[in-house]
């Protein structure tokens, strides 16, 4: 257990910022210095700080970073600005202090730590990456320590926040921006916390929201192709780089067995002198020679290895180093939510939780929102919402449905849309993962922000190459649900199945830049079956 930092101050936070080789010189009167005694006031303390201009109070330190405009600053003096860190001069709009710096949001991350009383030290932090099951996962995760620690785990998703164990709400960012996320694990620390799971993406590293932060646990869960645009990542290489810095920031790492490109991340891990763990599945239910069904991954022994339970179609059997610990069967379905909950056990073994601890059955007990959420229309019509919103998830999603349903030869309706101006890569990849096995498609709205929507829909259309798939652009969300629903009765004669995946349990649609409210795919898929929320 570490002891709280002392206060921030000007003459500290230049101190920490030289340390860590950021700070290019302070700003101050006209002068230019590497000496913050030279600056009156250095010593006192900064009693807020922030990275919106319209938050700012007497004494605050403010971070400029991302699209800032210098006309933001006017005025702010008035205010009480006492400092700012920026990689640039604004004497000309201010006369506060300057902390010029090579990377605004390293310095955030670092100062915001610091202010907030190194909050991290006071937690067991996991850290959790890959391109799917990333939510589920962490979900998993946070549910065996809370139980385990009897309700004193904060969860950071994409999907909710929880800071007391117990109470959840709208999360706005895979991973918060810095100075919020230790603001965050600050409240999580105040309310007696032990331990905080972390959703971390890629632009988390690539904007440094997580610079300067070590997880207890880190969790690699599986890598492929997604984000890819000129406002995220250029190329796969990018994108995987950035995931890869998890690896040297993970005190130890769980790693999927089956992981892409599995030898380099260990290759990381052993330059960086970080223990890993694999966890594996086997969808095959093969035992090994000892009899426990605990599968060899690769060259050496999984930490956590699972397979489907011959006994019970819908559960799966565990091993934790090579123990058996029975028949577990989880409320979401799905071969990909057996691998994470692999993943969710490893991570909660190496964060100290026992083996055997009944705490590992809290996986029995959980649902994501969004995520394989499944409303029952009638004893031939299944609607499944669900967040699959890439080639790798929406293909792992119609693979277990065929692998659940495919005996009843279902007929398989999938109704998606893609977000505008990134991840371009994805309209192709979503329907490539149901080509082949989806019967009818509609494409519509999904986050289009500043692209026109129905050109997105077509785009999408273009991909399907099946000539017996039925298509259809409806742009409305809601309506594109609905008609997918009445089509899929229309067909009565056949069990149906439709699919709503890319929202997941979100609120809103980005459009023109700005949050749009909207229902829900659930709520509209109920209400168009006639069945109870």
């Amino acid at each position: 257990m570490h002891t709280l930092s002392a206060t921030l101050t000007i003459a500290s936070a230049a101190r920490l910022l030289d340390e860590h080789h950021l700070l290019r010189e302070i700003i101050h009167d006209g002068r230019w210095t590497l000496d913050a005694e030279q600056v009156p006031g250095a010593h006192e303390a900064i009693p807020a700080i922030t990275y919106d201009t319209r938050t700012v109070t007497p004494g605050s330190l403010l971070f400029v970073k991302g699209r800032f405009r210098d006309e933001f600053l006017d005025g702010i003096d008035g205010r009480g600005l006492a400092a700012y860190v920026a990689e640039a001069d604004h004497s000309d709009r201010t006369r506060a202090v300057g902390l010029i710096v090579d990377d605004a949001h390293q310095a955030m991350s670092l100062l915001s730590a610091e202010f907030y009383g190194r909050p991290q030290d006071r937690l067991t932090v996991v850290g959790i990456t890959g391109t799917k099951g990333k939510t589920t996962t962490a979900y998993l995760a946070h549910a065996i320590l809370n139980d385990y620690s009897d309700g004193h785990a904060a969860l950071f998703s994409s999907e909710q926040t929880c800071l007391d164990g117990h109470t959840y709400v709208q999360s706005k960012l895979t991973t918060p921006e810095s100075l919020d996320a230790f603001r965050m694990m600050r409240q999580a620390v105040d309310q007696g916390m032990r331990y905080l799971v972390m959703e971390v993406s890629s632009q988390a590293y690539k904007v440094h929201r997580v610079h300067g932060l070590t997880f207890d646990v880190g969790a690699f869960l599986n890598i492929s192709p997604d984000h890819i645009s000129p406002i995220e990542h250029p190329t796969f290489e990018d994108y995987f780089r950035c995931k890869r810095q998890i690896v040297r920031n993970s005190r130890t790492l769980v790693l999927g067995a089956d992981c892409a490109h599995r030898g380099l991340i260990e290759q990381d891990a052993a330059a960086a002198g970080v223990d890993v763990s694999l966890f594996d599945f086997r969808p095959d239910g093969a035992a090994d020679a000892d009899g426990t069904g605990a599968a060899a991954a690769g060259d050496r022994r999984a930490l956590v290895e699972t397979r489907i339970d011959p006994g019970n179609p819908a559960g799966f059997r565990m091993a934790v180093d090579g123990r058996d610990l029975g028949s577990f069967e989880l409320t979401m379905p799905g071969a990909f939510n057996i691998v994470n909950a692999a993943a969710a056990v490893a991570i909660a073994v190496r964060a100290g939780v026992p083996a055997d601890d009944p705490a590992v059955r809290a996986i029995e007990r959980v649902q994501v929102p969004g995520r394989m959420e499944r409303i029952v229309g009638g004893d031939n019509l299944l609607v499944y919402v669900d967040f699959a919103h890439n080639y790798l998830s929406c293909k792992t999603l119609v693979d277990e449905i065929v692998r659940v349903y495919g005996a009843r030869n279902p007929r398989i309706t999938l109704v998606a849309g893609s977000t505008g101006g990134k991840a371009i890569d994805r309209r192709e990849g979503i329907v490539r993962g149901a080509l082949g096995r989806a019967e009818s498609f509609y494409f519509t709205l999904d986050d289009p922000n500043f692209e026109d929507p129905r050109e997105i829909a077509e785009q999408m259309r273009s991909y399907v190459t099946d000539p017996n798939a039925e298509t259809h652009v409806i742009v409305p969300r809601e309506r594109a649900i609905e008609a997918a629903i009445a089509d899929a009765r229309a067909h009565a004669d056949r069990f149906n199945i439709v699919l709503l995946i890319g929202k997941g349990h979100e609120l809103r649609n980005i459009i023109d830049g700005r949050p749009v409210p909207y229902e829900g795919d659930a709520v509209i898929a109920r209400r168009a079956l006639g069945v109870a929320g």
